[in-house]
């Protein structure tokens, strides 16, 4: 190579920074470089999650980094009608700051509330938790985790005594004799991680999809159940009720490492095939055959997703094929386990430490004193000052502007307009408060509506910690820093608990606030304190519990004992309700969303990516090709979908691997578009995530 290439070669080398994709949960390990030209790209590099593999996506995400929407200054409006302006810092941070005062004033602090997200930082999750508790009094703080993973950590709770997406590491997939996928698509959603699909499939190991579409994934297994939306825990029923019946269930682990085995025996007896054919659309002899895949098999997983958990029966779809897999003895094993495929960048670590509205650091729980006074000692607080759990997120949502409800809103990396679930009047509501404040890198659907929008680094301008779906803790580096005028979320927060009067100590450093947040995860299930930044930088990331500096963290979690007290997994029995609404007449099919390959949540990223919207510009309908000519529609043609709460016009895109009473359509588009605007906003009792994965709708030539 010429001198001065290889000169050029070093020093593009030696400017790389070592960082991790800002998009799924699987936190890929990735480099950022910059040229001579002041361009940014992105280069794959061999972390343990990805191998030096990436998606799109994560290929394209340096795209971002000067893209000429970046928000760079503060903006305001003078009048609620009127426009946004540029505006500075302590113009900007003292109208929120007088306008929150005045509405807890006037109003008390039930008035304010909080909304987070799932791609926030370690630090920042936590900050902002603190921040709603102690700076503004509320126990209104929740998160777009609520929507993603809330159903899956009831379940997992429930039955372990500990939620972690994935209690073992990706790297023990390869060595499961079978799998079982439930409404997941991780070879849309995260491709990466189909590396360990097909190292599990050389090895002559067996994968099984339940999918009501033979999505990309759907197509790489041996058996796909393409059952009918909604009837998730029937399905897990039946898998159960086989395994009975041909003595598949290991009676051994039951015994020695389970309680409550005998109610579930008991509902699951009702569930023989025949049965679960008629309720779930799955051939009885698939049901069989599924059972005996997992129940013949010397390991295996079940991995959960969206599809069964975004549901108002979304606890009981998970916890039912919990139970499937303790029966089977297919759990704290090497190479076995029920897990969750967790979907945000720091879904897992957002609802460990503070985010959620019952949580608070290390996944204590908000209305326990041992854990309200361990928090408020590292706060140095009376642990009495601490509010009770507030509304979650639906509840909170549907609040704002009401009578004794939220009337000051702080959101914080998360597009609502968009994202949530019956969304034709939540603009109007956020429009009507007295005061809405949104932290963003560019004006969304959100962020264009707010009073006030203070703009803040993107994933290449500051370090900080994400916890990915193993429970693996890795360390995001700063390629560079931000714009001038651009401000870190935990710096907007000191400064304002500031402006609010709060005594509590309100580090603005990502690196001050991880040394705070480890002393306050200390002792709790998630457990931080000896993951020092070093340590992180050294091991490749450590997997929590990690308690002292001498700990190697703990990949694999209940390979002796599970979290409850007396290290015994919990069994509950679970009946298959119907979904909140159901076809009829008047609306005759099933309606499903969900994402697709080239896009990323409410798309206010991606869509911003030239690549990528090009690649899949618009929102569309998929239908089954027989269901689409029975009602005239054809390839390109712009249909209507109708459910009871509003209608979008999108072209139709017949698919023969989707059900032919189903219809999807994906959520990652908003305006006319919204695939939101047609889902229902009824919660499951116990996680309050909606059931954003089913409800009844039809559809016709626009």
């Amino acid at each position: 190579m010429p001198d001065g290439l290889l000169a050029e070669a070093v020093q593009r080398a030696a400017a790389a920074t070592a960082t991790h994709c800002p998009y799924c949960a699987l936190q890929c390990g990735m480099m950022l470089s910059q040229d001579r030209a002041g361009a940014w790209t992105v280069s794959a590099r061999d972390f343990p999650t990805n191998k030096g593999g990436l998606c799109r996506k994560g290929w394209t995400a340096a795209a971002l980094l000067d893209h000429p929407d970046r928000l760079a200054t503060p903006l305001l409006r003078d009048t609620k009608d009127g426009p946004l302006r540029p505006a500075g810092w302590d113009e900007a941070l003292d109208r929120v700051a007088d306008g929150l005062l005045r509405i807890r004033a006037e109003h008390g602090p039930s008035a304010l509330g909080v909304f987070g997200g799932g791609g926030l930082t370690n630090e920042k999750a936590y900050l902002l938790g603190k921040f709603a508790r102690l700076a503004l009094g509320t126990g209104n703080i929740d998160y777009n985790g609520r929507f993603c993973m809330a159903s899956a950590a009831a379940a997992g709770l429930r039955a372990f005594g500990i939620d972690r997406g994935l209690p073992f590491p990706l790297a023990d997939i390869p060595g499961a004799d079978a799998i079982l996928i439930a409404g997941s698509n991780p070879a849309e959603t995260m491709p990466p991680i189909m590396q360990y699909f097909e190292a599990q499939r050389a090895r002559g190991g067996r994968l099984i999809v339940s999918d009501p579409r033979r999505t990309a994934t759907a197509k790489l297994a041996d058996l796909h159940l393409a059952l009918t939306p909604g009837t998730d825990a029937a399905l897990a029923n039946g898998l159960l009720h086989v395994a009975v019946r041909d003595r598949l269930i290991d009676p051994d682990f039951i015994e020695a490492r389970t309680t409550g085995w005998e109610s579930v025996r008991r509902v699951v007896a009702s569930y023989w095939p025949d049965r679960a054919e008629r309720v779930t659309g799955v051939p009885a002899q698939d049901i069989e055959r599924a059972a005996h895949l997992l129940g013949e098999a010397a390991t295996a997983m079940i991995l959960s997703g969206r599809g069964p958990e975004q549901q108002s029966q979304g606890t009981a779809n998970a916890t039912a094929f919990i139970n499937l897999a303790l029966a089977l003895g297919k759990a704290g094993r090497p190479h076995c386990g029920w897990g969750c495929l967790t979907g945000q960048g720091n879904g897992q670590g957002g609802r460990e430490h503070g985010q959620k509205n019952d949580q608070l650091p290390g996944y204590r729980k908000l209305d326990n004193p041992d854990h309200r006074a361990a928090v408020a000692a590292v706060w140095d607080v009376d642990p009495d000052i601490l509010p009770r759990p507030g509304m979650p997120a639906i509840e909170m949502l549907r609040s704002l502007g009401q009578p004794g409800g939220v009337r000051g809103l702080l959101v914080a990396a998360s597009n609502l307009v968009v994202s949530v679930p019956d969304a034709a009047g939540l603009p109007d509501r956020l429009r009507g408060l007295d005061l809405l404040v949104v932290l963003d890198q560019f004006l969304t659907e959100t962020s264009s509506l707010a009073d006030v929008v203070l703009p803040v680094p993107q994933w290449a301008e500051e370090s900080g910690t994400m916890t990915n779906l193993e429970g693996r803790v890795v360390r995001r580096l700063a390629a560079r820093p931000p714009p001038p005028e651009v401000w870190t979320d935990t710096r907007i927060l000191s400064a304002l608990a500031a402006r609010l009067g709060c005594a509590a100590a309100f580090p603005a450093e990502p690196d001050a606030v991880f040394t705070e947040f480890r002393r306050a995860t200390a002792g709790g299930v998630a457990d931080y304190a000896g993951m020092s930044p070093e340590r992180l930088a050294e091991a490749d990331g450590l997997f929590w519990p990690c308690p002292d500096d001498a700990h190697p963290g703990t990949p694999r979690l209940f390979q002796t004992r599970f979290g409850h007290p007396d290290g015994r997994a919990r069994f509950t029995a679970v009946e298959r309700l119907s979904s909140a609404e159901e076809p009829d007449a008047d609306y005759p099919l099933y309606l499903t969303t969900g994402r697709i390959l080239t896009h990323y949540q409410s798309g206010a990223q991606t869509r911003r990516v030239a690549e990528l919207q090009e690649a899949e510009p618009d929102a569309f309908v998929e239908i089954h090709p027989d269901t689409a000519r029975g009602l005239g529609l054809r390839a390109g043609a712009m249909a209507r979908i109708a459910t009871r709460r509003g209608s979008v016009v999108l072209a139709v895109r017949p698919t023969p691997g989707i059900r032919r009473d189903t219809l999807f359509v994906p959520f990652h588009w908003g305006g006319a578009s919204s695939a939101n605007l047609l889902t229902i906003d009824v919660v499951d009792p116990i996680s309050r995530m909606p059931e954003l994965k089913v409800c009844a709708a039809r559809i016709e030539l626009a």
